[in-house]
């Protein structure tokens, strides 16, 4: 398909795909989308195993409050609570003539922050968009779901995990009576909810709980080693200075304030490969094999780093040639002369500052690399079901998929209200029938779909800047 072919009707038929054999989206109509707010799914003490709790007969036509968010640094989400294992379900009709796909969300921030009491993930757009039926979930974070003490608490370094895995078999148990399907779901996420869901493929406990993934922006290829995880656990009870299993809610969250002793900076918390419940990491040496009956979307952002290094940004102050190699090679996380990869960069792209350069270098090296170690491993598994796209769309940075895959982006104007629409139609066709609607990734082409002004499949997008960073191995942040 050429570049400059729009994604049409006729644009996704030249791909190969059947089009016309698919299921129609649903478009946003009259219906009134009903929405039950804070259901307790599970409840759990601190390190410990989550347990389910019982779902019983909520009137789920009437809003209620939503949940309390984990406790984290920062204060933007309120309340937050250690009790917070919480979800929320929007659905078009609640008893419809046939059960409707299920999307449920995991939220961004690492492993350590956010929620989706955040305003961009109200469901309630595209659960009427899409005619489908939309959760999105809470969970344990940074220590109280991932500090790894195992000679105290077995489960403690990846509680967080098997948190979402109650919350999906609780959809299992439950969705039907929103007019849910059950036999088709579709867990989605961003940054971190991305890279959880990458690890939940790799989790034996979540076999069987949904159906299809799409990851946004967050890749899990490998997991902490226990080594490194028991040393930031030491890290944190240093600061803390008292017992982890006593302590006030309020010196848990103060001590995360911990260096990281394996990377430096920030304290960095995730999934443990603890043998108990993470046997092996997700995509190292190749794809975990649990994986790959799951068809899997995956995509990033053009210029993910806009995020991370806004114009205000110290690394950006003063910023020229002369010391872009020095502020941009620690932000790239991999073993590799920052010089030569800025000589390489400015000879590429000539016309470009220094600050585009800085974009594009720590972009490519850092937050674009674990997609498509992640794609590619999947290419050479011979996993057919993998579908890959890249939003380019208004340079977009790290968190803009969110606003427009849920439709409640901010700032409207006609383009991103179609940009939306697209997005949520794919999504949507996806989750419905595991197909996106444009060719399926391979290697080596690398068929990858541009959402842009003009959509469109791409061969092998910024083969250049991917070629450059193969040439050294790629480590996981936090690994």
């Amino acid at each position: 398909m050429s570049g400059a072919e729009r994604w049409s009707r006729r644009a996704v038929l030249a791909t190969g795909v059947a089009l016309v054999a698919m299921p129609q989206i649903a478009l946003a109509g009259s219906a009134k989308v009903k929405a039950q707010l804070g259901i307790r799914y599970a409840r759990a003490a601190r390190f410990q195993a989550p347990e389910p709790v019982p779902f019983g007969q909520p009137d789920f036509l009437t809003p209620s409050a939503l949940g309390p968010s984990c406790p984290q640094h920062s204060p933007r989400y309120q309340p937050q609570s250690e009790d917070c294992l919480f979800l929320n379900v929007w659905t078009p009709d609640p008893q419809p003539a046939r059960a409707k796909p299920v999307m449920v969300y995991i939220h961004g921030g690492a492993y350590s922050s956010g929620s989706v009491a955040d305003p961009l993930n109200d469901g309630a757009k595209l659960a009427e968009r899409g005619d489908v039926v939309v959760v999105t979930v809470n969970h344990r974070l940074n220590v109280f779901g991932y500090l790894y003490l195992p000679d105290r608490f077995p489960s403690s370094g990846n509680a967080g995990q098997l948190d979402l895995i109650l919350a999906l078999k609780w959809v299992q148990a439950n969705v039907a009576k929103f007019g849910g399907d059950p036999g088709n779901v579709t867990v989605f996420g961003q940054s971190g909810g991305g890279a959880k869901i990458a690890t939940l493929m790799a989790m034996p406990e979540a076999k069987g709980l949904f159906h299809k993934a799409i990851t946004m922006s967050g890749q899990q290829v490998t997991a902490s080693g226990p080594l490194n995880a028991r040393k930031r656990a030491q890290a944190f009870l240093d600061k803390l200075g008292g017992d982890p299993a006593s302590a006030s809610t309020e010196a848990m969250v103060a001590a995360l304030s911990a260096t990281d002793p394996v990377m430096g900076g920030g304290l960095y918390m995730g999934p443990v490969l603890d043998m108990k419940h993470l046997h092996r990491h997700p995509f190292w040496p190749d794809p975990a094999p649990q994986g790959n009956t799951i068809p899997m979307l995956l995509g990033n952002t053009v210029a993910e780093t806009r995020a991370f290094f806004p114009p205000d940004h110290p690394k950006l102050q003063g910023l020229d040639w002369s010391n872009l190699a020095q502020r941009a090679g620690p932000e790239l996380k991999v073993d590799i002369d920052p010089a030569w990869v800025v000589a390489q960069f400015r000879s590429r792209y000539p016309a470009d500052t220094a600050e585009q350069i800085f974009h594009r270098m720590v972009t490519a090296g850092r937050s674009w690399r674990g997609q498509v170690e992640e794609a590619d491993a999947r290419a050479r598994a011979r996993v057919k079901k993998t579908w890959v796209y890249q939003l380019d769309f208004e340079a977009a940075k790290h968190t803009d998929d969110i606003g427009l895959s849920f439709g409640t982006f901010e700032d409207p104007t006609l383009a991103r209200q179609a940009m939306s629409d697209t997005m949520m139609d794919a999504f949507v066709r996806f989750a419905r029938t595991g197909n996106p609607g444009w060719a399926s990734y391979s290697v080596p082409d690398r068929e990858t779909m541009v959402f842009d002004n003009v959509s469109r499949v791409v061969k092998d997008p910024r083969k250049w800047e991917r070629e450059l960073f193969a040439r050294v191995p790629y480590i996981q942040p936090g690994s």
